[in-house]
């Protein structure tokens, strides 16, 4: 027979137990006030793709995300129907150029939000120049793309972007010495820039002198890999991150160290002939030759090293397949044109009319063959790869031109989900915020964008864009149309 002091007993067991567990339960979020997206499939790089599920916005977060079926509802809430549509991060364009053709760069930022680009990296401009749009971004973050800038590229003594041609705008600045090269380190961390780029006419004793103060500095080193220099010793010296796979390819030819040689030599020679000049008889010389002697063992050597020591990869693949993708045919590139300003929406459609016209030879687009080669066995390898395009150069328009990036990376062996990747979470990843950044999750910054179709279908739903969310403000298809109608003749100044 039970006592009544034994049922009194596992009562206050039981509410003992009901409070402690209540106590630990998760807790309810304050949905009063959120945007809320209801029955949306969600993609994300880490959990595939999540189906019925609603999504709470609210300051700029992601509030919570909740199966439908057990989604609470506030009468407060803005409500987006998501049936039929899929939610993925904001896309990263990590290889941009504002300052490289100046009067396209006040329409850049509309360009990019209205292609669901929310967040880019600036890999080589005038300081002043990028680091004004940089603040400017900042200043009023859900009406731009975050920024994320290098400043000026760090060259040698003969320096290539030296403003000396119209294809050759002021983007970079030349050191003779170590000692100029640490002179121009303090002035760009004064300016608190987030990222350093290295380029190609360096010494290996000032690409070593810029990796040690970056470190310091707190900051990754990008860039083209020295052409005194192999991808080896590159990486070795500590780059964080190689751009276009240039010279990448005459690292990995079974003659590469007979080529190390030569171009030592070339470098020497005491000829009064700029950087630019003496860059291009270098490529001219040597990457035909290399992609044709690349050896498997020793790409494979490379790529390991690469891999080991976290060296990653933007290859910019729509940029080095212009030539033999030809996208200045396709009307969708061409349609991508009318939103840029008059003054420059006619040239560059005549100058993709002009390109469209020109046949190339097999080894003028052996570089792009190759590149699109590279991809798999860099991915297998384990180098990580972010997605960049280099606009606008090449006529890529800003933001559209993100996605052939993604398009050309599935064509090259990446799957959708691993090329939204490139483009998500890994730049978030290479600049350390991948713990708020880069993912559709609970307590990320809500930087979103909504499809109406299914990205890992067909990589290129990624253009069916029917909403953009940055840093929590929801730009509806209206409100994108007529932001890219405003790049047309951009209102905004810096200030």
């Amino acid at each position: 027979m039970i006592s009544i002091r034994t049922i009194t007993g596992t009562i206050t067991g039981f509410t003992l137990l009901f409070i402690f567990l209540y106590s630990c339960r998760p807790a309810v979020p304050d949905i009063q006030d959120a945007l809320v997206i209801t029955d949306v499939s969600v993609i994300d790089a880490e959990a595939g793709l999540r189906e019925n599920q609603t999504v709470y916005l609210k300051d700029g977060r992601i509030l919570s995300i909740v199966p439908s079926a057990d989604a609470p509802a506030s009468s407060s809430n803005t409500v987006i129907d998501g049936s039929g549509k899929y939610l993925i991060p904001g896309l990263w364009d990590a290889h941009v150029h504002f300052d490289y053709a100046e009067p396209l760069a006040p329409s850049m930022f509309a360009l990019f939000l209205g292609y669901g680009v929310t967040s880019v990296r600036d890999t080589g401009g005038r300081l002043e120049k990028v680091k004004a749009w940089r603040d400017a971004a900042g200043r009023d973050s859900t009406a731009a793309p975050r920024v994320k800038m290098a400043g000026p590229l760090l060259d040698g003594d003969r320096n290539v972007y030296d403003g000396s041609a119209p294809n050759l705008p002021p983007l970079s600045v030349g050191s003779g010495s170590v000692t100029e090269v640490l002179d121009l380190l303090k002035e760009l961390e004064d300016a608190e820039v987030d990222f350093l780029k290295a380029y190609e006419m360096l010494t290996p004793d000032q690409l070593l002198a810029i990796t040690k103060r970056a470190r310091e500095m707190g900051l990754k080193v990008t860039g083209h890999i020295p052409l005194s220099m192999d991808a080896v010793s590159a990486s070795n010296a500590g780059m964080n991150c190689m751009e276009h796979l240039r010279n990448l390819e005459v690292s990995c030819a079974a003659n590469a160290d007979e080529l190390l040689e030569k171009r030592l030599k070339m470098l020497a020679l005491d000829e009064n002939i700029g950087g630019s000049v003496l860059r291009s008889r270098i490529h001219a010389a040597q990457r035909t030759e290399a992609m044709a002697k690349q050896d498997s063992a020793k790409t494979a050597e490379v790529l390991r090293v690469l891999a080991a020591n976290n060296t990653w990869q933007v290859p910019t693949l729509a940029l080095n397949t212009f030539r033999n993708r030809m996208y200045v045919n396709r009307p969708d590139f061409q349609e991508s044109v009318k939103f840029l300003p008059d003054s420059l929406s006619q040239n560059w459609l005549e100058g993709m009319k002009a390109l469209g016209t020109r046949t190339f030879s097999a080894a003028a687009k052996a570089s792009g063959t190759w590149s699109m080669k590279m991809i798999k066995p860099l991915h297998a390898a384990g180098v990580e790869i972010m997605a960049g395009t280099d606009c606008p150069i090449a006529y890529l328009t800003p933001g559209y031109s993100l996605h052939e990036e993604l398009a050309v990376l599935v064509e090259s062996g990446l799957t959708p989900l691993e090329a939204l990747k490139t483009a998500t979470l890994n730049p978030a990843r290479f600049f350390g915020m991948e713990d708020t950044l880069g993912l559709v999750r609970k307590g990320y910054l809500a930087d979103l964008v909504l499809l109406d179709a299914n990205p890992l279908e067909d990589i290129r739903n990624s253009t069916k864009i029917q909403a953009v969310i940055r840093a929590g403000r929801y730009y509806s298809r209206r409100e994108l149309d007529a932001l890219l109608k405003s790049a047309k003749k951009p209102g905004r100044r810096i200030r």
